[in-house]
């Protein structure tokens, strides 16, 4: 079952349910999870664990050239496909010029984002979002909702008219945006801006919860967490509901032998705790193969 809407009050009551932390290893990064929060209004016990991280890239060259070309037009367009990139983006404009929008307001580029999380990221820096997806936050969905390329080609110096796309991601983003707008007609550039790394170790009472079955439902957020908490913790126990944000990490999980049980229709923190909401009660059987 899909929802993008969180569940009523109570509907998790009683259940112990693992949250990846936020992995955003940037300023606001400490706030409460708002998947902690949506799970706790439904009555559950959300067991918070960090199992992967972002950090920037060590050299910021290829960050600030861009940054720069940004501001001084070059792009047409400046598109997000996560959270992460948008702190990123705005912790660095911050340090070398007057912040994102500032930025982004004074090259004129228009911005798309990949879903209602990364829009609320943008616009909490003041950056105004022209594109989301209408119904899934994939990749695939951002480049079917993209306007088509300019048909004319630009003059020398004309860069109000250029098809020119930057895209920065993290180093295990999927060529997907980048290959599918440049098969319509953009040019792209996509410097990498941050990695993603593993996380310590959980602590030994949450390894020991989840290996004995004491973790009723599991939250994943990305591929990256997928792998991580089958790295660390091992594959889920029979009984213990696994949550998904999304086609991709749906994907993943089921690459690696997982079953999947929920697969939120908004991918936001809120609708995953939505989507297992909607497959947990004293009616709801437990599964045997992978829910659609």
């Amino acid at each position: 079952m899909t929802t993008g809407t969180p569940g009523p009050a109570g509907a998790l009551a009683g259940l112990r349910v693992l949250v990846p932390r936020p992995p955003l290893d940037a300023p606001g990064a400490t706030a409460p999870s708002p998947a902690a929060i949506a799970l706790r209004a439904a009555g559950a016990e959300p067991v918070v664990v960090p199992l992967v991280r972002t950090v920037p890239v060590e050299d910021t060259t290829a960050l600030d050239d861009a940054l720069l070309a940004l501001g001084a037009g070059w792009y047409a367009w400046l598109a997000l496909t996560s959270q992460a990139g948008v702190a990123v983006l705005a912790d660095r404009a911050g340090a070398t010029d007057d912040g994102l929008a500032a930025v982004v307001a004074r090259g004129g580029a228009r911005v798309a984002a990949v879903g209602p999380g990364t829009r609320r990221a943008l616009e909490a820096v003041g950056v105004r979002v022209d594109v989301v997806p209408p119904v899934r936050s994939t990749a695939v969905d951002l480049v079917a909702a993209w306007p088509a390329a300019p048909t004319t080609t630009a003059a020398p110096g004309d860069t109000e008219a250029a098809a020119r796309v930057l895209f920065p991601r993290g180093d295990l983003a999927a060529p997907t945006l980048a290959d599918g707008l440049t098969a319509a007609g953009w040019s792209v550039d996509d410097p990498v801006v941050y990695r993603t790394v593993p996380a310590g170790p959980p602590e030994p009472e949450v390894a020991r919860a989840w290996a004995a079955g004491e973790v009723d439902a599991v939250l994943l957020t990305s591929a990256s967490t997928v792998r991580a908490l089958v790295e660390h913790l091992g594959p889920p126990p029979a009984g213990t509901r696994v949550a998904v944000i999304g086609p991709s990490t749906a994907a993943e999980a089921r690459r690696l032998g997982l079953r999947v049980d929920a697969v939120a229709a908004e991918q936001t923190l809120l609708g995953l705790v939505a989507a297992l909401a909607g497959v947990v009660g004293p009616s709801t059987p437990t599964p045997t193969e992978d829910t659609p």
